[in-house]
């Protein structure tokens, strides 16, 4: 009961971000789903990209579970937010997305940024009607972390491994990640970066104003299979 449930849940959820992709489309806005586990650096690295992206007009849907603490940082840099609160659940998913559309004025930004709940699991699940997915792991977490959350770096068009500032201090095996995570997607792009100190922040820069901008096409959530993970079976909330 529980499976059918869920399922149902899903179904709806990605017939909705399908309506979201097709409206942010007619309106040329490209949208980046931004999924970290909590302390990974989202919000850094929103406020390190959005000064640089001079020639786009970003608006971003900040996702918590409580607080407009996150939204306020981003409200600093002039540019629209709006804080959307789950009350509880650990991820995004489109009927928020859409909420939170209506109150933007979606005639004046071509980029939309969704900064999600802090979490590595359950909101890789959820079609947000994104053009891409952004995960981000910061070297304090541990190079472990593709082998045991799968399906979150398979669905990435890029990977952010952020606070490399901090690399000398930690166990952080970069070879065991980079190859847990090529069996996983070997097409997305890994910058290595720091938040804090600004080192690495222009190549992903210039990736990302090639998708906002069109010249580099990436493939939207996939619900597909990855080895050892069946999608959608765990709880949501």
């Amino acid at each position: 009961m529980n499976i059918k449930v869920l399922k149902n849940v899903l179904e709806a959820n990605d017939q909705l971000a399908a309506r979201i992709r097709h409206q942010l489309a007619a309106r040329r806005i490209t949208a980046i789903n931004v999924i970290s586990a909590p302390g990974a650096g989202k919000t850094s690295l929103l406020e390190r990209t959005i000064p640089l992206l001079k020639q786009f007009r970003v608006g971003v849907l900040e996702g918590d579970i409580a607080t407009t603490r996150d939204a306020e940082r981003i409200e600093k840099l002039g540019v629209p937010v709006i804080q959307l609160l789950t009350g509880g659940a650990c991820h995004l998913e489109a009927a928020l997305i859409q909420r939170g559309l209506g109150e933007l004025n979606l005639d004046a930004i071509n980029l939309l940024i969704i900064e999600n709940v802090g979490n590595i699991a359950c909101p890789a699940e959820f079609d947000l009607g994104e053009n891409a997915k952004v995960g981000i792991l910061s070297v304090t977490e541990g190079h472990d972390k593709p082998a045991k959350y799968p399906l979150l770096f398979h669905e990435v068009a890029a990977l952010v491994l952020n606070k490399i500032d901090l690399l000398p201090y930690t166990d952080f095996d970069y070879a065991k990640f980079e190859a847990d995570f090529r069996k996983l997607n070997a097409a997305a792009p890994i910058f290595k970066l720091s938040c804090r100190t600004g080192e690495g922040i222009g190549d992903w820069i210039h990736w990302l104003e090639h998708v906002a901008g069109g010249e580099i096409h990436v493939h939207p959530h996939t619900h597909s299979h990855v080895e050892g993970v069946e999608p959608h079976t765990h709880p949501h909330r």
